[in-house]
């Protein structure tokens, strides 16, 4: 285990001011994040390399930084956390250390080589007929570095509404190198597909080790071969459906992948007809997140149902044991979730909507409280694809965009997700499948939003604001400068009012689910603020980590200590991924983002 950093500026006086202060106490100050390691990359860049890091969260604003190619001292970096050592060799070995009030501290890390663009994680399929699949990331063993988690998905998956059998469901995860820490086997009571498993990874409880919690039943082995429940049990019927038997909630030990805790998943599946169908198609729809209910805390959301009935749970991870905090579910007559029915997305998104220092949960066409009673509802119903963000720079708080499956409901709404007020909507018109939100263009303040089956691109206004993007798939932050860029299948657009730039076509790669087209995860996982995206290669055998090489002026925290963004990359895996969004506008024309509000243990 690393030693833990000097908490610096915030930290130093949040850790005074919150000893022998209960966790529940310290929710109008900080959260708890990751301890994090600098995240330091070393890029081939033609004759030189690039470098990137991170500035963490406990840092303070004004930290500058040494940089060092061995033991020579190469640049004193200021105004950003990346650097081109033009001549370098490429097997050069990095060091950066944070300076502060003229005094260098504590040596990082030695930098992660990514070679020529790219950085390649070995990974075991467990068969010839697996894909990987979605996958998540967390510091798994406590050293400061990010583990993968990674799910396979086999050839014979089904989409709820398919019949027939599936091969089992396999999680792994994977250090930097490629060593396998555990492999879990979901078993045969798990059918496979894009809605039945969402996994969260993540530190629940504290302790500088994140968990992983995912559903489970009779039959699953852990990443130690002990089996979960009944291990001989088979409850698919003739259809390969799986509408009989107990369905469980269990929490794994990162470092092991060992059961810590199974218990009932709630909400139990019940009467098959009361979710909108009687063969299993949407009693089957499982949502997953990770929301700071108390302000202070991560909790985790585990969810079923959008179609018709809506349950969520909410718990608590603490002390080796699941408690549950709430539940939410729209045929409760004693909740106010009651008339929240049918709303939901093949997504949700997690933020602090009302401002009050707790998160809540915005569930397609309606939001959740932190306490789990029903914040609003548009009943504009079912969407494919929804996102919450700081999206108007001059407007206080976060805005939510969502598009629209009904033909009889706006094809897309511009929401104020404090009160569901919908600011501005699109006409209806039809399933509108696919719908995006983001700064990716200089031409005007604030994001720009557009969606598959509205010709025009729209501003903050709901203005007709040009040119449609090329792709209504994907972000990511790419480039220099601080508007998105499009993502989609393996390839990174720039957009322009005139046509889109080619910034990046990945080679040796593929794409998952389908017609989504999207990597197995996008985020910013190492370096600077820029994100990373992870792509399979074509064989299976490898994740493929493509990271920026492109010198910013940019100085930012590292969003993964925005816990808004953290835990949208947490629950980017969930059903059809969404990017994540931070908390504060990241574009052009951006405002200084505060200092994280955070602590770490």
């Amino acid at each position: 285990m690393r030693p833990k950093p000097r908490y610096l500026a915030l930290a130093v006086a949040a850790a005074v001011a919150f000893a022998g202060v209960p966790h529940a106490a310290r929710a109008a100050v900080a959260r708890q994040v990751e301890d994090l390691d600098r995240g330091l990359i070393s890029v081939r860049s033609g004759d030189g390399n690039y470098v990137g890091w991170r500035l963490l969260g406990t840092d303070p604003p004004a930290t500058a930084f040494a940089l060092y190619r061995g033991t020579a001292r190469v640049a004193t970096v200021t105004g950003s956390t990346n650097y081109r050592d033009q001549g370098a060799p490429a097997d050069a070995s990095y060091t950066v250390r944070p300076i502060v009030n003229g005094g260098e501290g504590t040596s990082s890390e030695p930098s992660l080589r990514f070679g020529d663009g790219y950085l390649d994680v070995p990974i075991q399929p467990p068969g010839s007929g697996y894909s990987a699949n979605d996958a998540s990331v967390a510091d798994l063993d406590g050293d400061g570095r990010l583990e993968f988690v990674l799910k396979w998905d086999p050839s014979d998956s089904k989409d709820n509404s398919q019949s027939g059998y599936t091969s089992d469901v396999y999680v792994d995860a994977y250090r930097l190198d490629g060593a396998r820490l555990w492999r879990i086997d979901l078993g045969r009571n798990i059918r496979a597909g894009a809605h039945y498993t969402q996994f969260q990874a993540y530190d629940y409880d504290g302790d500088g080790r994140a968990e992983v919690a995912m559903k489970t039943a009779d039959g699953t082995v852990d990443g130690t071969g002990k089996a979960i429940g009944n291990a001989s049990a088979d409850y698919r019927n003739s259809s390969g459906y799986v509408l009989t038997g107990p369905e469980y909630l269990t929490m794994f030990d990162g470092r092991t992948g060992a059961a810590l805790q199974t218990v009932d998943y709630v909400p139990a599946r019940g009467s098959v007809a009361s979710w909108g169908d009687s063969y299993g198609n949407r009693v089957d729809r499982f949502l997953a997140g990770t929301a700071y209910l108390d302000g202070a805390r991560p909790s985790l959301i585990m969810a079923r149902g959008y179609y018709t009935r809506t349950v969520i749970a909410a718990w608590d991870w603490r002390d080796g044991h699941f408690t549950r905090r709430w539940t939410f579910d729209t045929n409760s007559s004693t909740n106010t979730g009651r008339g929240f029915d049918g709303q939901g997305s093949h997504s949700l998104s997690v933020g602090d909507v009302d401002q009050d220092g707790r998160d809540e949960i915005v569930y397609g066409a309606m939001a959740v409280d932190d306490n789990g009673g029903g914040l609003w509802t548009t009943r504009t119903g079912h969407g494919d694809a929804q996102h919450l963000g700081d999206f108007d720079p001059a407007r206080p708080g976060l805005e939510y965009f969502k598009v629209s499956e009904s033909s009889g409901q706006p094809s897309s709404l511009y929401v104020d997700p404090r009160d569901g007020r919908v600011l501005w909507s699109t006409s209806a018109c039809c399933d509108n499948g696919r719908g995006v939100a983001g700064d990716i263009w200089t031409g005007r303040p604030g994001a720009e939003f557009w969606s598959a089956a509205v010709s025009e691109l729209r501003s903050v206004t709901g203005n007709n604001a040009g040119r449609k993007p090329s792709s209504a798939n994907f972000l990511v932050w790419w480039d220099a400068d601080p508007v998105r860029e499009l993502l989609d299948g393996t390839r990174i657009d720039k957009y322009g009012p005139s046509g889109d730039t080619r910034l990046l076509t990945a080679s040796g790669v593929h794409s998952n689910n389908g017609t989504k087209a999207i990597p197995s995860l996008a985020g910013d996982l190492f370096g600077d603020w820029r994100e990373e995206v992870v792509w399979p290669t074509t064989d299976n055998t490898r994740l493929r980590v493509y990271t920026t090489r492109d010198v910013t002026d940019r100085k930012l925290y590292t969003l993964l200590h925005d816990t808004q963004y953290r835990a949208a990359l947490a629950w980017q895996n969930t059903a059809y991924n969404q990017p994540p969004h931070p908390s504060f506008f990241l574009g052009d024309g951006m405002s200084t983002p505060p200092q994280p509000q955070i602590y770490v243990r």
